[in-house]
């Protein structure tokens, strides 16, 4: 509940306080090279999950579900694989530029090109950016949101126009750990899921 009143604050917020600038929050993506931190993903249906995110830019993110979800995401080589325990078939997979998450995960983020901007505004102690590849406008948004001060990103909304619409919140964030390449292997985790 804590969570959920902390999110209606943020989407709800006002407009009034100074915002980050894009090339501000461009290079601060810029920056980011690995990533780990802890998530809290709540759904479109209100239920919640958590688990430890790992990325790795460019193109890489996996999250790790807790129980008694136990799902993966894997995201590397271009392709997002879906991973479902209870389910014996091969993970669902599509391609990275299927999903507005691709607009972070790009090897140089410039939010000020293509015209992806939908919304640039701030609360007060965030800053609230969404994203749109106009080129890709079918496959829907991405919100994020950025302490002020210092800059990080928070939480961010995907909506993927087709019903589905989730709210990520990171925890713990940690920049510059040791990432391996294996985590977002989307082959070696079929392997290893197989055994």
């Amino acid at each position: 509940m804590k969570i959920l009143t902390f999110l209606l604050f943020l989407i709800s917020g006002s407009v009034s306080a100074e915002k980050i600038s894009l090339d501000d929050l461009s290079a601060y993506m810029n920056g980011i090279i690995t990533v780990e931190s802890t998530f809290t993903q709540i759904n479109e249906n209100g239920s919640s999950s958590t688990g430890k995110m790992h990325l790795k830019r460019p193109g890489r993110i996996r999250f790790d579900y807790d129980p008694p979800n136990m799902g993966i995401v894997v995201v590397g080589g271009g392709q997002v694989a879906v991973f479902d325990p209870k389910s014996d078939n091969e993970p669902f997979r599509f391609p990275l530029r299927h999903t507005p998450l691709n607009i972070i995960l790009e090897e140089t983020v410039d939010f000020k090109k293509r015209n992806m901007v939908l919304e640039h505004v701030s609360d007060g102690p965030s800053t609230v950016l969404s994203l749109q590849d106009p080129s890709k406008a079918e496959y829907g948004y991405i919100k994020l949101f950025f302490t002020n001060n210092p800059i990080q990103l928070r939480q961010w909304v995907v909506d993927n126009n087709s019903g589905n619409r989730s709210i990520v919140v990171v925890e713990d964030w940690s920049e510059g750990q040791d990432v391996p390449d294996i985590l977002f292997n989307i082959g070696a985790e079929i392997m290893k899921q197989s055994r």
